[in-house]
């Protein structure tokens, strides 16, 4: 629910105090004025003006423009009737709501040109009022000078965060569903192929216990054996969907190494600073991949694992001194082709050289994990 005080302008600096004495203070310009007619006229002019200050903001298009206007002109009439400038401090802020360059920058000279031209007619026809507040009339031309531009500028930018604030959160939806979507494939994968099969070998036992019980011992073999296969694969799948920290994946790939007798060698810090997890999951499952492919495939004897937390990226290099393999992207093996994937979804890269050995850089861009304010203090 809107609250009373909206109508005065938001995240200027000045505390609202300062614009409720803003408000009252044209009702003393004009009380000193001698006539009930010229105060009724007053009275009805600071009304509507407040009215359609709130009503700009309340309002698009040309009728946001109508008000403007109207506010512009009573400002101009309060100038020259009882010389209060003061309202084109409120318009500074009214027109900067005016995001539309062309209308704004429009809008902004008008407001300029009248204060200008209105505050020298007030000289002359307000001479003794205006000489004794002179220093004041002067800072509040120099703030509608001023005031519009660097308003202006702060909501746009203010509207800029806004979207890209909005364009994150997307960004993390997005996140979540591919990740759900990459779950549900592998939970296809896994368990729809063994299912199927469990459910066929059933059915056949089921028909083989009378007429032939030794294959129907024979499928409900198979049928344990399948179910514990799945059961495995299903386990494999769980431990790969938790949040695995790099630091955690250096102590395991240690102890296989020193298991595979290959030499472990790692340099750098494992322990990443303001990495979101996703991003340090993904490292750290294709860093596994890599030291197993280093296990399985490489004959190597000493395997190094260099860290770097660079300034732009996060870089793993992973190198072995074993037999390396041919580099050809079109038979390319399913654990390089599963690391690039993993790295895509990332924004990651992976680049593979062999010869006298194989090296495999796993680089992904820096991207500061956001940190609440209960733990920034």
């Amino acid at each position: 629910m809107q609250k009373w005080y909206n109508i005065f302008p938001q995240n200027t600096g000045l505390n609202i105090y300062i614009w409720i004495i803003f408000c009252m203070l044209p009702f003393y310009f004009i009380f000193r004025s001698s006539g009930w007619v010229e105060i009724s006229a007053g009275v009805a002019m600071i009304l509507v003006f407040f009215a359609a200050y709130r009503l700009t903001y309340l309002t698009k298009g040309w009728v946001n423009y109508v008000w403007v206007g109207i506010a512009i002109a009573i400002s101009i009439a309060m100038t020259i009737l009882f010389g209060f400038v003061y309202f084109a401090i409120f318009l500074s802020f009214m027109i900067a709501s005016v995001q539309h360059k062309v209308g704004f920058f429009t809008l902004y000279g008008i407001l300029v040109g009248s204060t200008v031209i209105t505050v020298n007619i007030a000289f002359f026809t307000q001479d003794q009022l205006f000489f004794t507040q002179f220093p004041f009339v002067l800072i509040s031309v120099i703030g509608v000078i001023l005031l519009p531009l660097n308003s202006y500028n702060r909501m746009k930018r203010e509207k800029l965060e806004g979207q890209l604030e909005y364009a994150q959160k997307r960004i993390s939806d997005l996140m979540v569903m591919e990740e759900r979507q990459r779950i549900a494939r592998d939970l296809h994968d896994t368990l729809g192929q063994k299912l199927s099969l469990i459910g066929l070998k059933s059915d056949l036992a089921a028909k083989l216990i009378t007429a032939n019980p030794e294959g129907a011992k024979s499928e409900l073999n198979d049928i344990n054996q399948t179910a514990r296969t799945a059961l495995k694969e299903v386990r494999e799948l769980v431990s790969d969907m938790r949040g695995t920290k790099l630091d955690e994946e250096v102590t395991h790939i240690r102890e296989l190494l020193h298991v595979a007798q290959i030499k472990p060698e790692v340099k750098g810090n494992p322990v990443l600073e303001n990495v979101p997890l996703l991003v340090e999951n993904v490292v750290s499952m294709c860093l596994k991949e890599a030291v197993t492919n280093v296990v399985k495939h490489s004959s190597a004897t000493r395997c190094k694992v260099m860290i770097e937390q660079l300034p732009k990226e996060l870089k793993v290099t992973v190198e072995d001194n074993g037999k390396g393999f041919t580099l050809d992207r079109s038979i390319e093996g399913n654990g390089l082709r599963g690391m690039r994937e993993r790295l895509e979804f990332v924004n990651g890269t992976l680049d593979v050289e062999s010869g006298l050995g194989t090296t495999i850089t796993i680089c992904v861009p820096t991207i500061l994990k956001q940190v609440s304010k209960e733990e920034a203090l």
